[in-house]
């Protein structure tokens, strides 16, 4: 195996609080190799969103470091695309406009971020509305622009932070079924943030849980389940209730 195209290593990061340093993770040490799908899963607070900006580089770490591709992560990088929960959509600009907007950035010619953006837009299900503007579309349209407009800048890894979270409940499985078949259609190395069990073990080929805070790394799960997966299949199941074992003992921490 090559190197990891993730790599972390000895992240802790505090902040202050009511000016009280309050360590939000410790220790944090993963790899994540090149096409892998890892979910972080963890109570609230664990700092699971934390360590997502952490590598998107919106923050430094109070110790430790992250790389990617074997370099040093200082800041936000056109190698990382990220997608909120929050669908950020420019809202004076049309579908497509939103999608080209990092190739536009990058100077790419007028055609090839046409071609670029018709490309995402066919892939995320959404090539009849690229002219519509972000008013006019449902919530999960609007994720699925996001989505579309990150894999337009072509980036070495796509960060998520818990993108279905504002979604409702048929809407969500729609958008996890439409992020499967794009993963095994792009390759993508992706780092994905949620709060649903069912969800990671849906997407991820390995599920990270955290501890309560300062997060941790309580324990790996290698998700071996065939893709597309049956959310209604026995060993599905049975995954889902080992990391839920797992995870309560942690939420049960917070309330003590």
């Amino acid at each position: 195996m090559g190197a990891p195209k993730i790599e972390i290593r000895g992240v802790d990061k505090e902040f202050k609080v009511e000016g009280r340093p309050a360590l939000a993770l410790a220790g944090i040490d993963l790899e994540v190799a090149e096409h892998e799908f890892v979910c972080l899963l963890g109570p609230s607070g664990c700092g699971k969103s934390t360590l997502l900006n952490i590598v998107a580089g919106f923050l430094q770490p109070s110790a430790g470091e992250v790389q990617v591709d074997g370099r040093p992560v200082t800041g936000p990088g056109a190698d990382r695309g990220v997608v909120f929960q929050e669908y950020v959509l420019f809202p004076w600009l049309t579908v497509a406009g939103n999608v080209e907007f990092g190739p536009r950035l990058g100077s790419v010619a007028a055609g090839e971020r046409r071609r670029i953006a018709a490309r995402y837009l066919e892939l995320v299900g959404l090539g009849a509305h690229a002219d519509k503007f972000p008013i006019q579309l449902s919530g999960g349209m609007k994720q699925r622009v996001a989505i579309a407009r990150a894999l337009a800048n072509n980036p070495a890894v796509i960060l998520m932070d818990e993108p279905f979270g504002a979604l409702d409940a048929q809407t969500r499985e729609v958008l996890q079924d439409e992020l499967s078949r794009i993963q095994r259609v792009e390759h993508k190395t992706i780092l994905f943030v949620t709060h649903s069990i069912r969800e990671a073990v849906y997407l991820a080929d390995r599920v990270v849980v955290m501890t309560s805070a300062p997060g941790r790394i309580k324990e790996v799960f290698d998700i071996a389940l065939p893709t597309p997966r049956d959310r209604f299949a026995a060993e599905f199941t049975r995954v889902e209730s080992e990391i839920t074992r797992v995870v309560k003992e942690e939420v049960a921490k917070v309330h003590e």
